[in-house]
């Protein structure tokens, strides 16, 4: 069983069937000049219900950085949640790409707090040479520890955001995950709220490799190609990228993916919960942060199941973990099944299980050594 990530997870027969279908129609028009990708530009623009420029790429780290360089003078700082995969995760490819200045903010959650955002702002000095000058906001919806930024609190970061002059990036690895998990439309999540250029990822949900910059004002993507190109990212066979992007946003099916994943995710919590568990945070997507013994880590991973051991900066709220316990990820996708699910409550029944009998072992011999010491 795997739940360490949905990187983990294949791809969507749809989504293979359709990369099939493009191979198998012999030539086509190299560099993005295809059918696929003229399709698949469309397909955005009535997904966001306005009219959109569209660049696809293979790879969310390419996508935020080039984003982020596009909109950020190299003197620019980007704001972003100090556990964002920008900030955390990505080797420095924003700042190499366009040489601006992350600042990592604070929150518990893997979330920004308006108060904080305003705080951090503060603490530049806005037309002095020896400050790097305030640019870009970059959020993460889902964040780094699943959870969920709804509409109204996007708009609120944003707001602040705009009353400084800051373009708004948003960071949308599991961007299909946020909007099922908030039942809102894909344009409410969006530039509805605020943001004016988006990394929409499609690897995670599904796709084989699939990954897009969009701006909400084509006017914002001028030289935006020149970029890419310069990035290594302009792809000769983009139609097999665009393929991907054409079956997964099809008929709705990249909701239906996000959908059965959350829903795994909430399935998983609640079983473990119930079964005496701690949860970090509220599983809004498909991702459930459990503090779990140590032991029982250690024998699942004997056993060849596969989470992660999370760091626990951002923790907050009541939640500890203690010396003997880890704060494990588990996060589902697409192909998780719940038969793999409950087979994974059932392992931790036999062990807690296990445990208890062990202690009652333990106490029964404490007893008989107490009782037959002399006095």
């Amino acid at each position: 069983m795997f739940f360490a990530s949905d990187n983990g997870a294949g791809a969507s027969p749809r989504i293979v069937e359709a990369v099939g279908a493009a191979l198998s129609a012999g030539p086509a028009l190299a560099y993005g000049a295809d059918a696929w990708t003229k399709r698949v530009e469309q397909r955005f623009c009535d997904l966001f219900e306005r009219e959109v420029a569209v660049f696809l790429l293979t790879s969310g780290t390419a996508a935020n950085a080039l984003a982020l360089a596009h909109v950020t003078p190299a003197w620019g700082a980007v704001f972003c949640h100090e556990e964002s995969h920008s900030n955390a995760s990505e080797c420095g490819a924003p700042e190499f790409y366009g040489g601006m200045k992350l600042i990592g903010l604070p929150g518990a959650g893997g979330k920004i707090a308006p108060s904080v955002l305003e705080a951090g702002l503060r603490k530049l000095y806005v037309g002095d040479p020896h400050s790097v000058q305030p640019a870009t906001l970059s959020l993460t919806n889902l964040t780094e520890c699943g959870t969920l930024y709804r509409p109204d609190e996007i708009t609120a970061l944003t707001q602040i955001a705009r009353a400084h002059g800051l373009t708004i990036h948003l960071d949308g690895a599991r961007l299909a995950n946020a909007v099922a998990a908030a039942r809102c439309t894909p344009a409410e999540m969006t530039w509805k709220a605020g943001v004016d250029v988006l990394s929409f990822g499609a690897t995670k949900g599904g796709a084989i490799a699939a990954e897009a910059v969009v701006f909400f004002d084509p006017k914002r993507a001028k030289d935006f190609a020149f970029r890419r190109m310069r990035g290594g990212h302009l792809l000769s066979k983009m139609r097999f990228v665009a393929a991907q992007f054409d079956a997964w946003l099809a008929d709705g099916h990249w909701l239906a993916l996000a959908g059965h994943a959350n829903g795994m995710a909430r399935r998983l919590a609640a079983a473990l919960q119930a079964e005496g568990l701690r949860i970090a945070w509220p599983v809004e997507g498909n991702e459930a942060f459990v503090v779990l013994p140590a032991a029982f880590h250690a024998e699942l991973a004997a056993s060849g199941v596969r989470i992660a051991d999370w760091r626990r900066g951002s923790m907050g709220g009541n939640t500890t973990v203690g010396e003997h316990e880890i704060l494990g990820r588990f996060v589902c996708s697409f192909a998780t099944r719940e038969e793999e699910v409950d087979q994974l409550v059932a392992m931790f029944r036999a062990f807690s299980a296990s445990a208890r009998a062990a202690e009652r072992g333990l106490e029964k011999k404490g007893r008989s050594l107490r009782g037959g010491a002399p006095h």
